[in-house]
């Protein structure tokens, strides 16, 4: 079971840990749904500059470890928006997602926000669905070429 105690605020020292967590998290679970293709342009965003720079550096993160390691992050940015949500493909459905999302909806709720926005991919919808999020909408982006859906969701605090 974790603990809260797992959890560490985001500093920026954590920045290149999260992009490797980022990284992972698309590359190891992506083509269960979605293409090498989807993968490959999504997992890109990763390094590349200005993508997760104002997320990481103005946003309110938080960082999930086990033994040490960064295993998982969120960030709202701005406020009222979970911006990033996730999670080391090896230590995928163990509860690390939840433990953040409990941390970032008490904050945002501590903080005088009255709901969350946020845009989810498919591995995210199933999650928040099933911690009261709703489907706002469904829309069609594109990330470096290559056409993804995303669902866009909100949740009451």
């Amino acid at each position: 079971m974790l603990r809260s105690d797992q959890l560490q605020p985001l500093r920026s020292s954590d920045f290149i840990a999260v992009r490797e967590v980022y990284a992972d998290a698309i590359e190891s679970q992506g083509e269960d749904v979605y293409t090498k293709q989807q993968t490959r342009a999504w997992a890109s965003l990763a390094w590349l500059p200005g993508v997760l720079d104002t997320p990481l550096s103005e946003g309110i993160g938080w960082i999930s470890l086990e033994k040490k390691l960064v295993v998982a992050f969120a960030v709202r940015y701005p406020f009222d928006r979970l911006a990033l949500l996730y999670c080391r493909g090896q230590y995928a459905r163990r509860g690390h997602a939840s433990l953040l999302l409990d941390q970032v909806e008490k904050e945002a709720c501590d903080e005088g926000q009255t709901r969350l926005v946020t845009e989810a991919s498919r591995f995210s919808y199933p999650l928040l669905l099933r911690r009261g999020w709703v489907l706002t909408a469904i829309e069609q982006i594109q990330i470096g070429g290559v056409s993804f859906e995303r669902y866009l969701m909100e949740r009451i605090l």
